[in-house]
């Protein structure tokens, strides 16, 4: 089958999907524009402040899409092949990770914009809340810390884009420019905005290509220099940048939404769709042919035990096709500024399925090579470029790999504040803080763990693997499972509202049976593997093997709790629930 081809049918179905699976959920959520949503009614400007669904789009697809959608489909394919994987992405985001975000939403804008923990406090127990808050607060902690690394590494020019490649600038410090930058023009618009109130296109012509601008700014050698940190004393630089991007989380999570997350949400979602576009243009009109199998079999030369395509495909995909980040993303940030509950549908359901687009493309940048090497991120740089190339000579190709990590690099940066408040948004949940000074509290407590690993981690080496590929099917595995646990509560709370639940039912079962499937095989495995050939423990195979079983004692948990809520007339110790459909 040819790329175009392939591309187009499954560009066509995530259309239809959108047309009329997403139009079906709408009917049966009774979705209505009469009722006034939580960002009308608790309109505070701090963290409740109503946007247009094209603005709050971008910064909701900003903050969903990090390397999950990118590491996982192409790592998958050189396992199992693209068959397998085109299939999951495509059936997966229509009929699962969208149904799950939309519904994420929508629970939570019915809900007055509480989060999906607090949905489950009021319509299972407290103690299957309080075990689903610590699970979420954990969850995030690893974000924080991953995409911490992940963005000081590249900030230091160790962009795997551009391994081996001479360049007249410092690599690192044009991508720190570039990101300070672009969130310093992202408060400069949120200022503009709150002053003036211009026309979103007026904001729009103007900011996007200062954005870009301010992208290519960063090669100039000169500029380069600003940011460039090198050997500070016995102080390695890259833990440096880890330390002061926790303290941007610090004072981010705490800012108004309309002066920062906002903003730089939309302009970071540009540039999303620049990359899409870009990416569009080469798999159509490239001419570029598929040269891996469709299929490799079902057990592949992965490392550890994901080498089985069921479960393992489904969890080393992951965000690509369903992602329980994303409930915290809508039930945390993203329902406190819907101006209308009829957009759940285009920023909910909409969002997933442009995910399940950069998944596509992601997947098609290892389609193209016939001996694909190198780790997922590179493998989609070089592809990004030569796709870009399509339209540029390849005089270009250089700037092509420059342009790719940095956006990519940018791309990671949004999802540090977005996590770290959503963190606090746990905490005070969980402690009941309702104060301005509970707020600094817990957004200290939670970046209190990561600053901790961050400051005590080893320097890194050169040639060692990246820290996180050590975890990848451990944490596809646990997204996954909140998403079913998120897909759980609102199976529950619409089963005892009296409305249907069958599309929110199915998935759950589906994911879950997958989730627990690869979590059992991963406790199993790390856990005989956590004493080495030479007898010395392996920390990292031994707490991969402790969190598969504690992750697998919450879903059991929370199952039992859920079937009990639904056979009782009410949560255990909680008043009848108000009417909220």
């Amino acid at each position: 089958m040819s790329l175009p081809l392939l591309a187009a049918l499954v560009v066509v179905a995530l259309t239809l999907g959108y047309l009329w699976y997403g139009r079906l959920l709408s009917r049966l959520y009774g979705l209505d524009d009469d009722r006034v949503t939580p960002a009308r009614e608790k309109e505070d400007g701090v963290d409740f402040a109503p946007v247009a669904p094209g603005y709050l789009l971008g910064q909701h697809f900003s903050a969903i899409s990090a390397a999950g959608p990118i590491v996982g489909p192409i790592a998958a394919c050189m396992y199992f092949g693209w068959g397998p994987c085109v299939l999951w992405i495509t059936l997966g985001c229509i009929f699962i990770g969208a149904v799950h975000d939309m519904s994420a939403l929508v629970a939570s804008v019915r809900h007055g914009a509480r989060t999906v923990a607090e949905i489950v406090r009021q319509h299972l127990t407290p103690r299957a809340w309080a075990a689903f808050m610590g699970f979420i607060w954990l969850a995030l902690l690893y974000v924080i810390v991953a995409f911490t690394d992940v963005t000081a590494s590249t900030f230091l020019g160790r962009i795997e884009e551009l391994e081996g490649v001479q360049v007249g600038f410092e690599r690192g410090g044009a991508v720190a420019f570039a990101s300070v930058a672009y969130l310093l023009l992202a408060v400069v618009m949120g200022l503009v905005q709150r002053r003036f109130a211009p026309p979103l296109w007026l904001t729009t012509v103007i900011f996007v290509p200062a954005t870009l601008g301010l992208v290519a700014l960063g090669t100039v050698p000169q500029v380069s220099t600003l940011l460039a940190l090198g050997p500070l004393g016995d102080v390695h630089p890259q833990k440096v940048w880890g330390v002061l991007l926790l303290g941007y989380c610090f004072v981010a999570s705490l800012l108004p939404v309309w002066l920062l997350i906002q903003p730089r949400g939309y302009l970071g979602g540009f540039i999303l769709y620049i990359v899409l576009a870009v990416g569009v243009v080469g798999v159509f009109a490239g001419g570029f042919e598929v040269k891996q199998p469709a299929f490799k079999g079902l057990v592949a030369d992965a490392p550890g035990p994901a080498a089985l395509l069921f479960p393992f495909l489904f969890v080393t995909i992951a965000c690509g096709a369903c992602s329980g980040f994303h409930g915290l993303v809508c039930s945390g940030t993203t329902s406190k500024q819907l101006d209308k509950e009829t957009h759940c549908r285009t920023v909910g359901y909409g969002g997933m399925l442009l995910e399940g687009l950069v998944a596509l493309i992601a997947l098609s940048t290892v389609m193209i090579l016939e001996a694909p090497k190198g780790s997922p991120g590179a493998i989609y740089g070089d592809g990004i470029a030569e796709y870009l190339c399509v339209v540029l000579p390849r005089d270009y190709l250089l700037a092509a790999k420059v342009f790719g990590a940095m956006a990519f690099s940018t791309f990671v940066f949004d999802t540090l504040d977005v996590a770290t408040r959503l963190g606090r948004y746990i905490l005070e949940e969980l402690l009941d803080w309702r104060t301005r000074a509970a707020s600094v509290a817990a957004t200290a407590a939670t970046l209190a763990l990561p600053l901790l690993f961050i400051a005590t981690a080893d320097a890194p080496q050169p040639g060692k693997p990246a820290t996180y590929m050590q975890f990848w099917t451990l944490f596809g595995a646990s997204n996954q499972l909140l998403a079913a646990l998120t897909l759980l509560g609102v199976t529950v709370w619409l089963r005892r509202s009296g409305r249907p639940c069958w599309f929110a039912l199915g998935p759950t079962v589906f994911v879950m049976a997958i989730t627990v499937w690869a979590l059992g095989h991963l406790a199993w495995s790390d856990l005989a593997a956590a004493r080495g050939p030479d007898g010395a423990l392996v920390v990292a195979k031994l707490v991969n093997g402790l969190v598969a079983l504690v992750l697998l004692a919450i879903a059991a948990l929370l199952v039992v709790e859920a079937v009990r809520a639904v056979r009782a007339a009410r949560p255990p110790g909680e008043p009848p629930a108000s009417p909220v459909v």
